[in-house]
């Protein structure tokens, strides 16, 4: 062992002590791709690691699939692993999870994958418990940053004991709640790799996966059975014979069913079945809950997972009955309803001051609303408004990412999941074609999404004959995760460098002819190279054209670029219409007294506005400032 006495405490987030749980459970090999609510776990582990001197291998791999295939393969080994991903990240690593579960593992495999009930900052709310149902596969639930660091220990235990990878589910609340963690000592796990060959269980033909299907149910019995039987994974708050209401819960909306209740009183009156494991389900141990009283309420985000697996229908509210809302985050006020609506006695007078201070909390957090929008200065913008400039009436397909938010800019039709710009420009480009119509389409992703899963989608595209514009909009970051790195700046997850994988030789290597790159600040040659790409794209033997917009993340280099020596202004002809906000949208344009004005604070002088003449009374120019 080493590293801190058990005394010690460290502030952190949820992700940091989830980090932390990962470091003194001795993980050797930590790898992720990063997605809000889960991208701060890996520099966490980082951190840790450079700290605290240990030997941890981390990467940012290149998708979830891959690192999810990394992370398999060295816990083969006998080593212990983790991947880390956002819930819609665990679609993309679905294959390998199911074909996981039925051949095991060796050194403990735990899948942080971190939900986004609300959704906050995600395409859906998706709950990886149905995941971890539908793979078999063991889920950690957690309630608060405290527990998630503790369970992770309690993760690697159970995937060890019972060669099982482990699902570990953590969300929004949990991930990025902030609170002073109690922490252990770090233990230095000196496994050497070693890889014992049985291709009956790691090459397993269909014969051997029905005998490993038929190992691993029996895995799930043994599990609920401990789960049953276990405290720190299950434990009822009251015992009695008789209670009107019981409720079972599980995760973050155990921590504030918890609150709610102490703050009205009813902690001594109303069990709670808390399930830190809601799967495999500890059947005998719900039900002997449900014996105990007379209605039970299934407080829990998102799904009705637990809710679904309970035999004692009769007894049941939930979502099912519609006492808990089918969709969002399970705030105080809706588990405070939750609980009047089905509470037999008068809580009006008891639980005034409470609704007040609820009311009053939530009013206090209230903020003028503002849609998201791309920064200023930022390359995207001027890209997209060449886009929208050179093919007005096109067809544009994107992606996950910054350059989603071109929608607000018109140049956004489609947003579907990571790489989908280009299979859906092909789908589009197909569909019309059959019919003998050449329909312009635009498809739009950025660097880091291209190298995530965007070249399988191109090498179809030019094998099937697809013609359309490709725009990679190449910020030489992961910006909207937090300035990850990608392939293409060849840094790694802890700082030193990698081998560095060029845009343009990686599209190359796709099979694409036509490939350019260039800068979309330099307005007037990038319209023109749109407008070669857009007729080579018409040509009977043209086929897919790859404009690649390469401009730096301005948040990223802000530090490191030069000050301008122009400034923009606004003249007095400036009419007060508001075509510059609308059209152009950069959050340094503000409008005030009837005229538009610069926000010196935010503007970074680009001078793109002035470019691309976006009013049209002309009244925004540049002067220099030499």
């Amino acid at each position: 062992m080493i590293g801190n006495n058990l005394t010690d405490s460290e502030i952190l987030l949820g992700n940091g002590a989830i980090a932390r749980g990962l470091i003194e459970s001795g993980c050797h090999m930590v790898y992720s791709y990063p997605g809000t609510p889960s991208s701060e776990i890996l520099p966490e582990v980082v951190r840790y690691k450079k700290t605290l001197s240990l030997k941890t291998y981390i990467e940012w791999s290149v998708n979830e699939k891959i690192a999810f295939d990394n992370a398999y393969a060295a816990s083969l080994t006998g080593k212990r692993s983790c991947v880390i991903m956002k819930q819609v990240g665990l679609n993309v690593a679905s294959d390998s999870l199911m074909s996981s579960a039925y051949t095991g593992v060796k050194g403990g495999m735990i899948i942080v994958s971190c939900d986004d009930p609300g959704p906050h900052s995600s395409q859906t709310e998706q709950d990886s418990r149905f995941f971890a149902m539908f793979a078999h596969v063991p889920v950690f639930d957690p309630s608060d940053p405290q527990e998630a660091k503790d369970m992770i220990e309690k993760a690697f235990a159970m995937s060890e004991k019972y060669e099982i990878p482990v699902i570990f589910r953590s969300t929004t609340r949990v991930c990025h709640a902030i609170a002073n963690i109690r922490l252990g000592s770090v233990r230095n796990c000196e496994r050497k790799a070693s890889f014992k060959k049985e291709p009956s269980r790691w090459a397993a033909t269909p014969v051997y996966r029905y005998k490993l299907h038929r190992e691993l149910n029996e895995k799930l019995l043994h599990i609920a059975e401990e789960i049953s039987q276990n405290y720190d994974l299950s434990h009822i708050t009251l015992k009695g014979n008789s209670f009107e209401l019981g409720i079972i819960s599980s995760g973050v909306s155990y921590s504030i069913l918890k609150d709610v209740l102490a703050e009205l009183s009813l902690d001594k009156i109303i069990p709670v079945l808390k399930l830190s494991v809601p799967y495999p389900f500890p059947e005998k141990l719900v039900l002997d809950f449900c014996d105990m009283c007379n209605h039970v309420l299934i407080i829990e985000e998102t799904e009705p997972v637990i809710e679904m697996q309970i035999k004692a229908h009769e007894k049941l509210l939930g979502r099912s009955t519609g006492h808990i809302p089918g969709e969002g985050e399970l705030t105080p006020e809706i588990v405070y309803s939750s609980i009047k609506s089905v509470w037999n006695k008068n809580l009006e007078e008891d639980d005034k001051d409470f609704i007040t201070s609820v009311k009053s909390s939530i009013q206090s957090m209230e903020l003028p609303v503002h849609r998201p929008t791309l920064c200023p200065g930022c390359g995207h913008r001027a890209a997209f408004f060449a886009i929208k400039k050179s093919f007005p009436k096109a067809i544009y397909t994107s992606d996950i990412g910054c350059y989603t938010l071109g929608i607000n800019l018109g140049a956004v039709d489609t947003v579907l999941d990571m790489g989908a710009a280009i299979t859906m420009a092909t789908g589009f480009y197909q569909a019309y074609h059959q019919d003998g119509i050449t329909e312009p389409v635009i498809a739009t992703i950025g660097d880091s999404t291209f190298y995530h899963s965007g070249t399988s989608g191109l090498l179809n595209g030019v094998y099937n004959k697809a013609k359309f514009v490709l725009v990679i909009l190449n910020n030489s970051i992961t910006a909207m995760t937090g300035m990850q790195p990608t392939a293409g700046t060849g840094d790694l997850s802890d700082g030193t460098k990698g081998n560095p994988v060029p845009l343009p030789e990686l599209v190359k290597g796709c099979g694409v002819k036509y490939i350019k790159e260039l800068d979309p600040y330099e307005l007037s040659d990038f319209i023109l190279a749109l407008k070669e790409a857009g007729e080579y794209t018409l040509k009977e033997d043209g086929g897919i054209a790859v404009i690649i917009a390469k401009h730096p993340c301005i948040l990223h280099t802000k530090k490191k670029r030069k000050l301008s020596e122009k400034k923009v202004y606004i003249k007095d002809t400036c009419t007060g219409c508001r075509y510059c906000i609308k059209s152009f949208e950069c959050p340094a344009f503000i409008y005030r007294e009837g005229k538009v004005h610069i926000n010196r604070k935010i503007c970074i002088d680009c001078g793109v506005c002035a470019d691309v003449n976006v009013c049209p009374f002309g009244a925004i120019s540049v002067k220099s400032e030499a």
